[in-house]
């Protein structure tokens, strides 16, 4: 049922990072099913962003989206907004608030601010850099089983001295709300980084419909891995398993494949490609729900990243089981159980792997948990109209919620006029 609209539509500008590509990563994904939620609200939505148009852009102005492209440190933007006059003003990743934040502020300062983090990319980072600091010291990866469940105060330390961190999360208390795909990530920004609760929402990856069939465990074959290869936990996880996985597995399936699928596919992945070895690099995937469904398994052996993974969600909505670790489940499954297996070292994810390859009462139980956690987690309409809600509640109480985050005005005070000065710098410089 459609909402009785406003006669004034609700204005929605988009600051995007990129544009997105729902096809490419499960970032984009998520921005379209925003961009979807706000639509069926009768919002009106301008997509802006400063980055060049990649090759799997989403068609944005087929739904009826205005799109514009905009310069960064450049004053054209203070007369685009000014005209616009949004009401909400989405920033797609914390470095789009660093850049337009002041201006947003400035000339339309009613405008709701609203962060969408995707990530927290300084987890993220410190887990990386915690994994290369086990590797260096000649920790064998088959021993990283409390590198994989390390504690949320275990992960402050690493993250509170980077430079990424408080720059994301200054970020998030300039903003008035931030969305939020993973839970366990507001839980550590409540309890370690004391950031008021009011100011993050739940809103994870969504399915329109949790499917109740798919192809069946004879009808499949071959393992599958996919993901973007610009996106480093990706590209580590490939690595792990050409050099310890794969080959565990071909030991115990001497004739098993594994297909390995993700968009702007470099020249050093392709070099790995190997079919005698079972091991096929296959570029993009053009239909990635489809070459889902045809695989028997799905390997995600991820040491380190952070978020929710949209390849274990395509997993559980086509039928799919898969194997990752603790890492890669993380915020995924809540209370319920991992339609799969869940393992910290090759040997146990190839074994787990090869059993779920094996045996087809496993496989089914698998599938069927998968379906349960997305009816319990990830379903479009509760989480679009939990988010309406809280923008709605944000906006009619606006004022007092800011002065509620006196941090956040005090970090948007000294922040905002140092970007500002910066970029009236630089604009003048460029013009010099």
């Amino acid at each position: 049922m459609k909402p009785n609209l406003p006669s004034t539509p609700t204005r929605v500008l988009i600051i995007g990072y990129v544009w997105p590509e729902p096809r490419s990563s499960a970032a984009g994904g998520h921005m379209v099913q925003l961009i979807e939620c706000f639509l069926q609200q009768g919002w009106q939505v301008t997509f802006s962003s400063p980055a060049a148009a990649g090759e799997h852009k989403a068609d944005l102005g087929a739904l009826g989206i205005s799109e514009v492209g905009i310069e960064l440190n450049n004053s054209s933007f203070d007369t685009f907004i000014t005209e616009l006059q949004p009401d909400i003003v989405l920033f797609d990743r914390f470095m789009m608030e660093e850049q337009f934040g002041w201006r947003v502020e400035k000339y339309c300062p009613n405008a709701l601010r609203v962060l969408e983090t995707v990530d927290l990319h300084s987890l993220r980072e410190a887990r990386q850099q915690t994994l290369k600091s086990h590797l260096k010291n000649a920790i064998a990866p088959d021993e990283l089983a409390d590198f994989f469940t390390q504690s949320e105060q275990a992960m402050f330390q690493p993250m509170a001295s980077s430079d990424s961190a408080q720059r994301e999360i200054a970020a998030i208390y300039r903003s008035d709300l931030s969305v939020m795909i993973s839970d366990k990530e507001i839980d550590l920004l409540v309890s370690q980084f004391n950031v008021p609760s009011a100011l993050l929402h739940w809103c994870p990856l969504l399915v329109e419909t949790v499917p109740t069939t798919a192809p069946a465990f004879t009808e499949r074959s071959h393992f599958l891995s996919i993901g973007n290869f610009r996106h480093a936990p990706n590209w580590d996880a490939v690595l792990w398993m050409k050099t310890a996985i794969w080959p565990l597995i071909r030991q115990q399936l001497p004739t098993a494949q594994l297909h390995i699928y993700g968009s702007y596919t470099p020249p050093k992945a392709t070099a790995l490609h190997n079919p005698a070895q079972g091991f096929h690099i296959m570029n993009w995937a053009e239909d990635a729900l489809q070459v889902m469904s045809a695989a028997r398994v799905c390997l995600a052996p991820l040491r380190f990243g952070a978020g929710i993974k949209g390849k274990l969600l395509d997993a559980m909505t086509c039928g799919t089981p898969s194997v990752t670790t603790p890492v890669g489940a993380e915020a995924m499954h809540g209370d319920l159980p991992w339609p799969g297996a869940i393992a910290t070292s090759a040997q146990r994810i190839a074994d787990a792997a090869v059993e779920l390859y094996r045996n087809e009462a496993v496989w089914n139980n698998a599938q069927t948990e998968g379906w349960a956690v997305l009816a319990n987690r990830y379903q479009f309409e509760p989480h679009c109209a939990s988010l309406i809600a809280t923008i709605e509640a944000c906006r009619a109480n606006l004022a007092q919620h800011r002065t509620n985050n006196f941090t956040g005005a005090m970090l948007r005070h000294h922040h905002h006029k140092s970007t500002q000065y910066m970029a009236q710098w630089i604009e003048a410089k460029n013009r010099g």
